[in-house]
């Protein structure tokens, strides 16, 4: 809270961004968020809080992990426990059987893609069973 100071908190709007659900649901599970929804910028999308602390209109923004590693402006101070809010998942689904699909499919989950994905800040997870 000392790096708040009197500013704001940058967000994507909780009511319908998803990081902005996400930060939500950490601030309350944590207990603070009936004290801090007054002091946050509710922002269109994740990138728009991203931009609002890189340039220093707000001291402090709620966004995605995985934003630290693609800003050079931005430092990450602190992670919400994962188990305070929804599990942040991308899923993938296929809507065709093609060879190139399937070819695709396969590089993602490959040691290759794995290594971009985890220098970018995610986890990765493995083909659900009977699903590959």
């Amino acid at each position: 809270m000392a790096i708040l100071g009197s500013g704001r908190i940058a967000m994507g709007d909780p009511a319908y961004v998803p990081a902005g659900i996400y930060g939500r649901e950490a601030l309350m599970s944590l207990g603070v968020w009936m004290n801090l929804r007054h002091r946050l910028i509710p922002t269109a999308n994740d990138r728009l809080a991203t931009m609002l602390v890189e340039r220093g209109e707000a001291p402090l923004g709620i966004v995605y992990a995985s934003d630290s590693h693609t800003s050079h402006a931005l430092r990450l101070v602190a992670a919400f426990p994962q188990s305070s809010h929804t599990p942040i998942v991308y899923p993938l689904g296929l809507i065709s059987d093609s060879a190139a699909v399937r070819d695709f499919r396969d590089f993602l989950f490959s040691e290759k893609a794995s290594a971009i994905f985890t220098g970018s800040g995610f986890q990765t997870i493995e083909f659900l069973s009977g699903n590959r």
